[in-house]
């Protein structure tokens, strides 16, 4: 209890004041009720939070599915067949959780995970500039390259430079201070009463509040602060799924997507988050696969929007020195009081002091060593790395994932396809040519093996020991086995052992 007290009680309090602007802006830009993102920010916490594996990954709405959000809820027709849609999306990351899917995250290579990350820092720095100016036109949260304005990433951080608040720019600046602050003087980067992202927001209101006070013409109006709703009508807050859709394929189609999509996203920044986290713990992706379907389910029961593990909020979480889950709970406790007793608190925080702690948050995760490190790694690291930044940066986390997938299946396919699947144990001066197979002999192996096999030439002596072998694909089998026949017409002696029946 001392260290949820001493840690992730500080560290959920920033995470709620960061989750708060994001869950209502991803709303807006899904064409969504407001009070759906807020629903599926609680529910990540009180829901996910306490049945997930992770101690530090946080879950909410997600950014990635605002398209699939928007494009859905026009073809269904109403919020309420489209919740049914998450409520079903749910029950498909159940079953996938229960079927061990989750083991998919293992072959993401540890080059696309490290691009991501960089990639979601460079997107946090170029996103949150404007808004650390005061120039908010984009929503909060929004990562992709293509803004809803019409405006894209560079285009957004131009027209900031004609639309600067000096009264934003004095609240992000002195966040970055205080910020700063807590990381290098030792007085309070040792003391963990209040983490330096909570120390810099509340800087910001204050500063905000004064600015009224002694020069109005300064201080941030309510399009620069923080909007949770308040005032609303308690039949608009909960809208509940339309169960007599049930029978509609598009409906299925649609859940079938979310699902899909909102279980890649997850574990990837589940992947991630291990990776960011200090204690290098590891989370089981099944039971994350099942903690988001009940998640989703009870989201989408409620109205709420679907939720995914996201990679922004753990690294706040992990950056407020959040220790375990307990942080994630807390934030959900924490958005569902703000939500009904305190909106008109929150909704003076404005949206550059917040930009403040995504510019840090950004700096950590794209790093220049970090990027210095990729390289030195070595170019079959650094190509599918950079690959998945410019991707990710150039259009959204998933094609851009999927572009460095891409990338970094083609180095492996390089490697194994110069690789020979078997190596040479022929003694030296031995009259008998003889190769040893590996104990995995793929499809990819199959032109070394052929090279080897077209070098024999005629009266040679070879021999290929099987007997490691515990897997080996047909259609090298099918190579060996017909070597046998090449051998007898070029009067070589061919020897396959262990490998019953597949030559003499």
């Amino acid at each position: 209890m001392r260290e949820v007290l001493k840690h992730d009680l500080p560290a959920s309090i920033v995470v709620t004041l960061v989750a708060i602007p994001l869950c209502l802006g991803i709303a807006l830009a899904s064409g969504a009720p407001m009070m759906s993102g807020l629903i599926a920010g609680i529910v990540g916490g009180l829901v996910i939070g306490p049945l997930s594996g992770s101690q530090l990954m946080v879950s909410g709405p997600a950014a990635g599915l605002t398209a699939v959000v928007l494009a859905a809820t026009a073809k269904l027709g109403t919020w309420e067949a489209f919740v049914l849609a998450v409520v079903l999306a749910g029950a498909f990351q159940l079953a996938l959780g229960a079927l061990k899917w989750g083991f998919v995250a293992d072959y993401v290579p540890r080059s696309v995970v490290r691009g991501m990350l960089a990639a979601i820092g460079l997107i946090l720095i170029m996103k949150q500039l404007p808004h650390a100016v005061g120039y908010d036109a984009d929503y909060e949260g929004d990562d992709s390259f293509q803004q809803p304005t019409g405006e894209n990433t560079f285009t957004a951080i131009l027209h900031m430079l004609n639309r600067i608040q000096p009264g934003a720019v004095m609240i992000a600046s002195a966040g970055l201070v205080v910020l700063i602050a807590f990381e290098k003087v030792k007085p309070l980067a040792k003391q963990k009463v209040v983490p330096g992202p909570l120390a810099a927001v509340l800087c910001g209101v204050a500063i905000n509040q004064v600015l009224r006070a002694v020069a109005p013409e300064l201080a941030l109006q309510s399009e620069h602060l923080v909007a949770l709703p308040t005032g609303a009508p308690s039949g608009d807050l909960v809208r509940f799924p339309d169960f007599g859709a049930i029978t509609r394929l598009d409906v299925w189609k649609t859940a079938f997507t979310i699902g899909a999509v909102a279980s890649i996203e997850t574990l990837l920044s589940l992947d991630a988050t291990d990776r960011l986290d200090p204690h290098k713990r590891h989370a089981s992706p099944d039971r994350e696969l099942l903690a988001q379907g009940a998640g989703n389910m009870l989201s989408g029961l409620l109205g709420g929007l679907p939720l995914t593990g996201v990679i922004v909020r753990s690294s706040v979480n992990i950056n407020a020195g959040a220790k375990t889950r307990a942080s994630a709970i807390l934030h959900g406790v924490f958005l569902l009081a703000s939500t009904f007793l305190i909106p008109g608190l929150l909704n003076l925080i404005p949206l550059s002091a917040l930009a403040a702690v995504l510019l840090v948050t950004g700096y950590k995760l794209a790093k220049p060593a970090l990027i210095k490190e990729a390289w030195k790694t070595g170019r079959d690291f650094f190509v599918p790395f950079a690959a998945t930044v410019v991707a990710i940066v150039a259009t959204d986390l998933l094609t851009g994932v999927i572009i460095g997938l891409v990338a970094g299946t083609f180095f492996i396919l390089k490697e194994h396809a110069q690789s020979d699947g078997m190596r040479d144990t022929t003694v030296p001066g031995a009259v008998v040519k003889r190769f040893e197979l590996d104990d995995q002999v793929t499809f990819l192996h199959r032109v070394g093996i052929v090279k080897i096999l077209d070098s024999v030439k005629p009266g040679e002596r070879i021999e290929i020991d099987a007997r490691r072998c515990r897997r080996i694909d047909p259609d090298v089998l099918a190579v060996l086995k017909d070597f046998a026949q090449t051998a007898v017409e070029k009067k070589i002696d061919y020897r396959l052992v262990g490998l019953t029946g597949a030559a003499p």
